[in-house]
């Protein structure tokens, strides 16, 4: 294995929804991936089930190395919206632990669904007791989800697995699946509490 595919693997191995992800896409599906850093899902995507992966990247030092990692990927700001791109022109359209970074969720959501005949969203969840706790105490949350320290975060719009229920609930959203996370296991009990990291499953009504 060249360096090239270790430091893939290595990226694949930190990510708890890229393997959880991959069960939700089909072989051989078309798939955008926007906030793709260095195409690593992608680039696994395309190994295991042989899919035609796109990716969206603002970042330029992140774009160079999609590009380096036989992505191909488009240099755009999401914030812009996916206006380039056909209605259902993908099978899936991923947006993974970047919606919290993102300033209009709700347009970008209903890009994604507009684009993508389902949507995979992932991101922190804000409400997990190791935030609350750190919140009690006067701190603003730093963890494995959420490693920036306040003033230095990309992070602007910060959610609980509750709030984005109510999200897709009011913008007549379907919940295909919903999947939640603590260290790479899943959390059946009290999910909005007990849970780190959320992982949906969306489809346009």
């Amino acid at each position: 294995m060249g360096n090239l595919e270790k430091n893939i693997a290595i990226n694949a191995e930190n990510r708890a929804d890229f393997a959880r992800i991959a069960n939700w896409i089909a072989p051989n599906a078309k798939v955008l991936d926007l906030g793709c850093g260095d195409g690593s899902l992608l680039t696994q995507l395309r190994k295991t089930h042989n899919i035609r992966g796109y990716g969206v990247e603002k970042d330029d030092a992140n774009w160079l190395k999609a590009i380096n990692n036989g992505v191909d990927v488009i240099q755009m700001d999401l914030e812009s919206g996916l206006s380039g791109f056909e209605p259902k022109s993908f099978d899936v359209v991923i947006l993974s632990q970047t919606l919290q970074a993102v300033l209009n969720t709700e347009a970008i959501v209903y890009e994604m669904l507009r684009v993508g005949r389902e949507a995979i969203v992932t991101f922190p969840n804000f409400g997990y007791w190791r935030h609350r706790k750190q919140l009690m105490v006067g701190q603003m949350p730093v963890s494995k989800n959420l490693p920036y320290q306040w003033y230095d975060t990309p992070n602007v719009h910060l959610c609980t697995i509750k709030d984005f229920d109510e999200f897709c609930r009011k913008g007549n959203i379907v919940i295909e699946e919903r999947l939640v996370l603590t260290d790479k296991k899943e959390v059946h009990v009290m999910p909005n509490l007990m849970g780190s990291l959320a992982m949906y499953r969306l489809r346009a009504k």
